[in-house]
Parts: structure tokens; sequence; C-alpha cells
């Protein structure tokens, strides 16, 4: 396919899908609820169990004359905290719906009464297995509400942090609006289209409708893979109308990927990041390749593009940067985002739980 006019320099393309609040419900809030008890993340988890055993590490220095004896009690102390530690997860994890249903004041207090019962909870064990005396019973309850509420302090910046209020800013790049240019110059192809092939007019305002109605349409936490797949189809279908023979893609997809989640509108920002860096700038045009594969529990995600000289890639990387982060906002640890630079081809690679 040949281009069939010369429209006006394509200077800005980039997608943006507006951040709207739940109808009713003041967005923050409605977030807030929604992710305050969330703690069913391996990455959460690690990072809440390495907290309460770094605590009590430094609490067994207390009184360690050594670095034997302070392993001894370090020891003894884990007996009885970490079971409490996970305890007091799965506890939060398996209620987290009808705890996000209180007010924030309730979810502070079960929160905090919930580490009482969890210090508690060690403090039994260790007193069961004759490993304490004497029984620390009130202290062993003021240091899991302590360490409850300090670990709901920390959940509560990570809801925050998830709320559009705070990542407008870092996700401006990627979302709010449909710019300019990349409207007009679809526009003009449309309008070339008209009358010497006005399947092909209809089909591309076709496309143009549905990326205005994702980009617009109210905010989810996630999509499956197979909304993005074929959101980037569309894209790609009005930029062919565009650089014709010059814009040259390969799928490879596995059907089995098609159900993992990612944040909405993640997708499309890389492949059009592959066609200005690749396609734009060449007169001769570059290969585009998206591929996606699922291996066990575990999906992989490829955009390979080449580029024009094999220079590098151009840019300064901040709709890679705004990617990675949405990225890790959904899946934390699971997540993986890499980039990668070799014999004239640039690739992005995403990593996502199945």
């Amino acid at each position: 396919m040949k281009p069939t006019t010369a429209s006006p320099p394509f200077n800005d393309s980039t997608l943006h899908g507006a951040l709207l609040p739940t109808e009713g419900v003041p967005a923050s809030l409605a977030l807030y609820r929604a992710t305050l008890f969330d703690v069913c993340h391996v990455g959460v988890v690690l990072r809440v169990v390495l907290f309460v055993q770094a605590v009590a590490g430094v609490g067994a220095m207390f009184g360690a004359a050594e670095p034997l004896d302070w392993l001894l009690r370090f020891s003894l102390l884990t007996g009885g905290v970490l079971p409490a530690t996970l305890v007091w997860l799965i506890t939060v994890c398996a209620f987290k719906a009808r705890l996000n249903r209180f007010q924030a004041s309730w979810q502070w207090g079960i929160g905090t009464v919930l580490g009482v019962v969890a210090g508690l909870y060690g403090c039994g064990l260790l007193a069961l297995m004759g490993l304490l005396q004497p029984v620390q019973w009130w202290a062993s309850g003021a240091a899991g509400a302590l360490l409850s509420a300090t670990v709901l302090s920390g959940l509560f910046w990570r809801a925050k942090a998830r709320t559009p209020a705070a990542t407008a800013a870092r996700l401006a790049e990627l979302q709010s609006r449909i710019r300019p240019h990349f409207l007009f110059n679809t526009l003009n192809s449309a309008i070339a289209l008209v009358r010497a092939e006005p399947f092909k007019a209809e089909a591309l305002l076709e496309d143009l409708s549905e990326l205005f109605r994702s980009a617009l349409a109210d905010p989810a936490e996630s999509v499956t893979l197979g909304q993005e797949i074929a959101l980037a189809h569309r894209y790609l279908e009005i930029e062919q109308i565009r650089f014709g023979e010059r814009l040259r893609v390969q799928w490879s997809l596995d059907p089995a990927a098609a159900s993992a989640r990612l944040p909405p509108l993640l997708l499309q920002p890389l492949v059009e990041n592959a066609v200005r860096h690749g396609v734009e700038p060449s007169a001769s045009g570059a290969r585009i390749k998206i591929s996606t594969l699922r291996r066990g529990s575990t999906v992989v995600v490829k955009v390979t593009n080449s580029v024009p000289g094999g220079a590098g890639p151009p840019g300064h990387g901040l709709a890679l940067t705004n990617v990675r982060e949405r990225l890790y906002l959904l899946h934390d640890v699971q997540a993986q985002f890499k980039t990668a630079f070799k014999d004239g081809l640039f690739q992005v690679r995403l990593e996502i739980p199945a």
C-alpha cells in the first residue's frame, strides 16, 4: 500500500486516555478504599515481612553482649514475629473486600486491632514452646499495634500514589487527551480517501473513533492484553494509510497470553514510539514486530523496531519511563520492564503475570 496523501509533518501522535473519577465518589477516596488493604501481592508481602524482621533484628540488639547472643535473640523473636506477621497479612488479604467498605478511621482502627491480636498470637506461640519467660503479653500487643499502624501508613501512601490526583503529573505524557497532530493527519488521510476509496475512508474513521472511545472511556485499573493488542492494531491501521509501504508490521501473537492484565493504554505508546523513531525519520521506513508469548505463569510482550542508520534510539525516554511506572504500580515486583538496543534493533520487553 502506498501513501495516499502528503500530510503535514507528523510531530506528535501520542494517544492519551482521560482519568475520570468513579461516578458519585471522589476519585481519590474510591481508589483509596480499593487499595488500602490490598496486600495480596508478592511485593507487598515481601516488604512487610522484611520491615518487621528488620525491626525485630534491631530490637534483639538491646541486651545482646556479642553477635552470637544477638543471633540467638533474633532467632527467638523470629519464631513469634514471622508467624504473627503472616497471620496479619493473610487475614487482611482474605477480608480486604469487607474491610475496604468501612470509613477511613474504622479501617485504621481495625487494622491496628488486628495487629494487637497478631502480636498476642506470636507471644502465645513463644510461650507455648517455653521460649519466652516471663511472658510479655502487654509488650507484644503494643508492638503489634505499633507495627501494624506503621505498615498501614505505608499502604496508605501506596494507595495514595495510585490515585488519579497523585499520578496525573507522571502520566501526563500518556493520558488526558489525543494531541492535534495525530488527529489532523488522520483526518487529512480520510479526506483524501473519501472519493477515491470511500470504504477505506470509512474504515479509517472507524479506527479513529475507537481510539477516541478508548482514550476517553471511564478508567479501569487494568484491561486485558487482547484489548490492548486490538487497540494497537487499529492505531497501526491508521498509520499504515499515511506511511504505506514504509510501515512494515509483523505480528506474532500467542492466544494463551490474551487474558493477561495490564494498565489501559500501555501498549499503544510503545507501538507509537516504534513508529515515530523507526518509520517516520527513515525514507525507506522500518520494520515493527509485536509479539506475545505465555511461559507458564508469565506473559512476555515484545515491541521491536529497526532504527534508521543504526544510531540508537533517539528521544529522552519520558514515555518509556511513564509506561514503566504504570506497569509497576499495577503488578509491583511481579512485572519486569526492559529495553535493549542491538544490531540496529530497539526492543521493549514486558513481563507480566498471566
